[in-house]
């Protein structure tokens, strides 16, 4: 299995391209199975997850095509098996996303339950009830969800959750429905409003995207189109993390800063110094951070896929901070490989307390899911020695080519087989 061998200490300095949003692209990927033209994706990061759903639609039929580029061309016109099986979906949660989709365009499905990070309860339920409520015939048997809809129909749907891939299952299959569906409590992220806009340009009629309360009314047909999918918000929060935690100075290009409003917030509080221009982040810190208190929340809100990057920072910055996640109730398993490099973290509940340090040491660590992943390499950079950092399949999930990234902007990293 491999690991990444990391040798901490040197300030991060330099420049760095963010890459696509892994939670856009992997929507867009599925809403691909709505048509049967081409859907040309651009922007499209080279990750584990997106290479498994491209395997994944490869697999049900569709034709794919990807240039130098990485622009990912699919037309689902010869998609002929509408089965999505364990073998291919274990690592992902997103694969229930292709749910919605060849129910309302093929009239059936037989779709795995997911896998993907073990940190805590992210029911199917809700796609479940929410397609049911469109008229879909639905049963869980074995491990997996069988469906059937002569044609779906509108229908008023209300989220006992906001849920993200729950309302992105139900507003693709809403887009082919009959009649108006109308989505209440929906997920606000900006994921979502990149889908909605994907669809848009194929012809879908969505309104509400961004807001608790989103309006399909469903088409006959969508078409292909060209799409580029948004830059990823979590791996732009994350390097801009690696370098305040490191007292570094980098510059980010083609990111989105009105994604990350409460991350740049909660740095600046920590006494980063950040300047943004169009789609370019400056950040540098030249003296301790101060620690910050952070609560997750769905978006607007700070994400809980940032609260393992900020629990690192705290663990070095002055002063005591508390992190407390709303969103998972198991998501704090990468404390105890912390406390294993010298952090004083002590966890009640969904409370994290943690005591700075003024330093901590390298040590063997294992990474129980992608965002975990991500604070450990984080610690890594900073500590004194060599931190081993095992289980790194988790961190290709979502992080294009991060090793390489971190090499080029100084960071003494690298991959061992």
């Amino acid at each position: 299995m491999e690991k990444l061998l990391i040798n901490g200490g040197n300030p991060l300095e330099g420049e760095v391209r963010i890459s696509g949003a892994k939670n856009s692209v992997l929507p867009i990927l599925a809403a691909s199975l709505l048509c049967e033209d081409n859907l040309v994706i651009g922007n499209v990061p080279h990750l584990q997850d997106v290479t498994t759903t491209i395997s994944l639609l490869t697999e049900m039929g569709a034709n794919l095509s990807i240039d130098e580029r990485m622009n990912v061309s699919v037309n689902a016109a010869s998609v002929k098996n509408f089965y999505a099986p364990y073998e291919m979906v274990k690592t992902m949660r997103a694969s229930i996303l292709v749910l919605g989709p060849l129910l309302a365009h093929f009239g059936e499905a037989k779709v795995s339950l997911p896998g993907g990070c073990a940190i805590g309860s992210r029911p199917v339920n809700l796609h479940i009830d929410g397609l049911k409520a469109m008229g879909a015939s639905i049963k869980v048997e074995d491990g997996y969800i069988f469906a059937k809809a002569k044609k779906l129909k509108g229908a008023r749907i209300s989220l006992p959750i906001a849920t993200v891939t729950g309302t992105e299952n139900l507003m693709m299959a809403a887009a082919l429905a009959t009649g108006k569906t109308i989505i209440k409590n929906a997920a606000k992220e900006p994921e979502i409003i990149d889908l909605a806009n994907c669809l848009r340009l194929m012809g879908a009629n969505i309104k509400g995207d961004g807001t608790p309360e989103i309006t399909v009314e469903g088409v006959k047909e969508l078409k292909g189109c060209n799409y580029d999918v948004l830059p990823d918000r979590i791996e732009t929060a994350t390097f801009l993390v690696a370098a305040a935690i490191t007292k570094g100075k980098l510059t980010l290009t083609h990111t989105r800063p009105d994604t990350i409003k409460i991350i740049i917030d909660k740095l600046k509080k920590a006494g980063a110094d950040i300047a943004i221009k169009n789609d370019i982040i400056n950040i540098e810190v030249k003296s301790q951070l101060n620690s910050v208190n952070i609560t997750t929340n769905p978006y607007p809100d700070f994400p809980t896929d940032m609260q393992a990057q900020f629990i690192a920072l705290n663990s070095i910055a002055k002063g005591k901070s508390k992190v407390t996640e709303s969103v998972f109730e198991n998501r704090f398993m990468h404390v105890q490989e912390l406390v294993r490099m010298g952090a004083n973290i002590d966890v009640n509940g969904n409370i994290a307390t943690i005591q700075g340090v003024k330093s901590l040491k390298g040590a063997p660590v294992m990474a129980t899911d992608l965002r975990a992943s991500a604070s450990l390499i984080l610690a890594g950079l900073v500590a004194e020695g060599d931190t081993v950092v095992d289980r790194i399949y988790h961190i290709d999930r979502g992080y294009e080519c991060i090793e390489e990234k971190l090499t080029k902007l100084g960071a003494n990293i690298k991959r061992l087989p």
